[in-house]
């Protein structure tokens, strides 16, 4: 490669300069041997990996080397903006090459040279050219090109869909659970885009064999392995003694204790040995159905500082280079030919992408964020209902064995959800329905006989909000529709990471090439008996407010419970929306409204024929008007709708009309709605079961601000402090009493 730009010693453990120097005096060294190899023989006793092959993926790998010199140049002048390396792990392209190409692979950050080696497989023709245009973009996604084939200039990451490759963002082997799912999936799901034969690949360093992402992941496999639900996983495990405190052998001692996960070591510095292992690994994956792990042992070299200091005895390229000269396919001179042209090659590269534009405006990076299209989604739900009533009519009766949930009048939440996912999976073959103990209820019994009804499409799993999210993410990447279930929001906490970085993520990431459609139902907000203490009583949505593109539907009563269910499932099949189904899981059984035994709470399901007109469209609103609906705007969703609506006919009868405004939607609110109706009155009462700080009601008090409302305006919300056990919950949740007090106070005014 070229002159680089002088780079501080103190900034990696190894310098490009020092790295690039130790290559060619290693290569110098190395002699070609007496007798020569032909390229069509292996390329050294005892492997399959033949030198054809081999000096195919020693291209790949030098490519990768120069990218990560390349990456350095350019941020030494401002230019580029990720230089997190793959130096050390370029063995990687032998993994690649064991693999088909069509085999959907997700790949961490050290992945070049796996990609460099897939995108030159790829190509049956100037193989060469299709080297060069993988370097091209990669450099791309360094410098933040709009160009970028996978993310547009939204972040580095190696994903492109022509390449079957899947963007990966998250912590340390955060994205394991989702190649967990989407194995899953691809056993399950005619998907177009994989062969009914294709195995799911996803690559993680051994600083991630320690997070939840990796123990979920393995522990998810081996399970359903137990279970006799195939899944086609290689997992791929590239340890270069990065987590430093680790002692001497424990990736290991993890990674092959995995209870129905097979295991396979190899030297990753070994381009033949690595291949030899992949190639049987992968052979086996895909003809057993059944999940591996590959653990690699390389090494990193381009490190950060307080790394691990590397060994550059083990630096792959020196391994490969070895390999051929010792084959007798290259002379040392040749092999240092061949880098300098590969390292002009990368240069040219980079100084061409220098000059491609840059995302420019705050709508051109948000448009792959969470596509919108309403009419579509309202479409959907006319032809599910069409299905419903039409030539699926028996079969629809057939799954509700008979009686049909229109005909049996009014019914609770519980109830109408039931009949509601009972009717997706009726309408929607590619349905899924699971989470801990779902076959049997679930928690609070919504999901009671549905496994009767759907069939091995109603299943459960592994207890851990990780292992079920990522099953979803994974699930819905290949194609299905999945609708997981939470055993409550501390669930969800465990697992939000998830959410925020990689479901929310995947079509921004991605540029729309790729989505996760999920329907996340969550048992939610807070028991004011008390009931489960602070984990299971739960109040806090925080987690949920800031997630760009996240729907987030909070139906209080079976009015309002099918028709955004329908809608939330449209949105996810339609636009691939990522959604989080908030279940009031105090009001599930709730019958009454004003008083005891009028069972206003209750509503009968809507039959398909009326699912259009009751159809509720995302980010609005349901609005109540008592009295005159002339002196007071009451803003509350979930459980506060009912305790909103018994003080309002109490004011009523005072003499005070109120507008209640059920928001429905928490994200995105309904900002048109509630101002419009605040505006009518010019008193607002906030009433927000969630904590006054990170609640709610800040959002709602925001839209209003931005909305220019001038009126007078309060908030009664939860106290800042966990739920606690039995009555005392009363004194921390909101209630009638305090609702009232607020309104009085407004209306005072």
């Amino acid at each position: 490669m070229a002159a680089l730009a002088p780079v501080r010693d103190a900034d990696f453990v190894t310098t490009p300069q020092s790295l690039d120097e130790r290559f060619r005096d290693a290569v110098s060294a190395l002699r070609p041997p007496e007798r020569r190899r032909a390229p069509g023989d292996p390329v050294r006793d005892g492997v399959t990996l033949t030198g054809a092959r081999a000096l195919e993926l020693f291209d790949a790998q030098l490519t990768s080397r120069h990218l990560d010199l390349a990456a350095r140049w350019l941020h030494s002048f401002n230019e580029g903006f990720h230089t997190v390396g793959s130096a050390g792990h370029e063995g990687n392209a032998a993994v690649a090459a064991a693999l088909r190409g069509d085999d959907p692979a997700l790949p961490h950050d050290r992945a070049a040279a796996f990609y460099c080696a897939r995108a030159a497989h790829s190509a049956r023709e100037n193989r060469v050219q299709r080297l060069e245009e993988a370097a091209r973009d990669i450099l791309r996604g360094v410098v933040a090109s709009v160009r970028d084939p996978i993310s547009g200039g939204r972040d580095k990451v190696f994903g492109n869909a022509e390449l079957h490759l899947v963007p990966v963002i998250s912590t340390p082997a955060g994205h394991l659970p989702r190649a967990v799912g989407l194995a899953y999936g691809l056993s399950r799901s005619p998907d177009p885009r994989w062969p009914a034969d294709a195995i799911v690949a996803a690559t993680f360093g051994d600083d991630g064999v320690d997070q939840p992402g990796a123990i979920a992941a393995l522990h998810a496999a081996g399970w359903h392995d137990l279970a006799e639900q195939r899944i086609p996983l290689l997992l791929v495990c590239e340890d270069d003694a990065s987590g430093g405190a680790a002692p001497d052998g424990w990736v290991a001692a993890v990674l092959r204790g995995r209870p129905g996960v097979r295991y396979t070591y190899a030297d990753g510095c070994d381009l033949a040995a690595t291949f030899d292992a992949a190639a049987e690994a992968a052979e086996y994956v895909r003809r057993e159905r059944r999940p591996a792990v590959l653990h690699l042992s390389t090494v990193r070299l381009l490190g950060d500082p307080g790394d691990p200091e590397p060994d550059l005895e083990r630096d792959p390229l020196v391994g490969t280079a070895r390999l051929l000269i010792e084959a007798g396919l290259f002379e040392p001179d040749e092999v240092i030919t061949r880098y300098d042209e590969v390292g002009w090659q990368v240069r040219k590269a980079a100084e061409e992408v220098l000059g491609e534009p840059k995302l420019a405006t705050v709508g051109e990076i948000v448009a792959s964020l969470a596509p919108r299209r309403p009419l579509r989604v309202a479409h959907a739900i006319t032809d599910a209902a069409s299905r419903a009533a039409g030539p699926g009519a028996a079969s629809r009766s057939r799954i509700f064995g008979g009686r049909l949930p229109e005909q049996a009048g009014p019914m609770t939440l519980a109830q109408t959800i039931n009949a509601g996912l009972t009717d997706a999976l009726a309408t929607r073959p590619h349905l899924r329905i699971f989470g801990p103990g779902t076959t049997r209820g679930g928690r609070h019994g919504v999901t009671a006989g549905l496994r009767e009804r759907g069939g091995d499409r109603v299943f459960d799993t592994l207890p851990d909000a990780t292992s079920v999210i990522g099953l979803a993410l994974g699930a819905g990447l290949a194609g299905l529709l999945p609708v997981p279930e939470l055993t409550g929001l501390a669930d969800l906490h465990n697992g939000e990471n998830q959410v925020r970085v990689e479901a929310a993520t995947m079509s921004f990431l991605s540029s729309g090439a790729y989505r996760n459609p999920l329907v996340l139902r969550i048992p939610a907000l807070a028991d004011p008996y008390g009931i489960g203490g602070p984990l299971a009583n739960d109040n806090s949505l925080a987690v949920l407010r800031d997630i760009p593109g996240l729907v987030v539907a909070a139906p209080a009563r079976a009015q309002d419970a099918a028709p955004m269910l329908r809608t939330c499932l449209a949105a996810a099949e339609v636009d691939g929306s990522v959604c989080v189904f908030l279940e009031p899981a105090a009001l599930y059984q709730t019958r009454d409204l004003y008083q005891q035994g009028d069972n206003e709470w209750l509503a009968p399901y809507p039959a398909p024929e009326q699912w259009a007109g009751q159809h509720a469209p995302i980010g609005r609103a349901r609005i109540y008007t008592l009295g005159t609906a002339q002196d007071l705007t009451i803003v509350t969703y979930g459980g506060g709708v009912r305790m909103s609506l018994r003080v309002a006919a109490r004011l009523a009868a005072d003499g005070y009309g109120t507008r209640v405004v059920d928001l429905r939607w928490l994200s995105p609110l309904p900002v048109a709605d509630l101002v419009r109706e605040s505006l009518a009155t010019g008193r607002v009462l906030i009433v927000d079961e969630t904590r006054r700080s990170g609640g709610v009601g800040e959002g709602v008090l925001a839209a209003l601000v931005d909305g220019a409302f001038v009126g007078s305006a309060r908030r009664v919300a939860a106290a800042d402090a966990p739920v606690p056990l039995g009555p005392a919950a009363q004194h921390v949740l909101v209630g009638e009493d305090a609702i009232t007090e607020g309104a009085q106070a407004l209306l005072a005014r």
